[in-house]
Formats: C-alpha cells, sequence, structure tokens
C-alpha cells in the first residue's frame, strides 16, 4: 500500500470531478481519497461528488494493488 499526503492546488477547480475519476479508473489498484473523516472510492463518480470541493483541502491518497505507486503519483499529479 502507498500513501501519501498532500493539499489539493487550486487548478482542480478547472478540472471536471469526471476526469478524476476516469484517471482513478485507468489503474487496476484500489485508490481511495481521504478528508474530513471520509473516505472515499476515486474511482465511485458518486462518492466523489459526495465530499463536495477539493481545492484547498489536505487529503491523503491511498493506493493498493500491483500499480499502486504509478496510481498514488498520478493522483497526486492531477490534485496539485
Amino acid at each position: 500500500m502507498v500513501k501519501q499526503e498532500l493539499v489539493v492546488g487550486s487548478s482542480m477547480g478547472e478540472r471536471p470531478i469526471a476526469m478524476l475519476v476516469q484517471t482513478a479508473g485507468r489503474f487496476s489498484s484500489e485508490l481511495h481519497l481521504q478528508m474530513d473523516n471520509k473516505n472515499i472510492n476515486l474511482k465511485s463518480i458518486m462518492g466523489v461528488i459526495s465530499i463536495g470541493s477539493l481545492e484547498g483541502n489536505k487529503v491523503t491518497i491511498t493506493a493498493d494493488g500491483k500499480d499502486e505507486t504509478e496510481a498514488c503519483s498520478t493522483i497526486v499529479e492531477f490534485l496539485s
């Protein structure tokens, strides 16, 4: 399992949530985002929508699977 914390950048406001979910869907690893005591599956559009705005918030990304390192770094780059 790979885990990384970050503060979501302002560019996330310009990127649709659907793009985040599609990016997560490219990987076989399980991908989750933790924010405010919520643990969201990044491959679930309804889950991501349920947490509201990510911009400026501190989040933790976790990836678990055979491509976890690449998956985590790609999601972190997307959110930065």
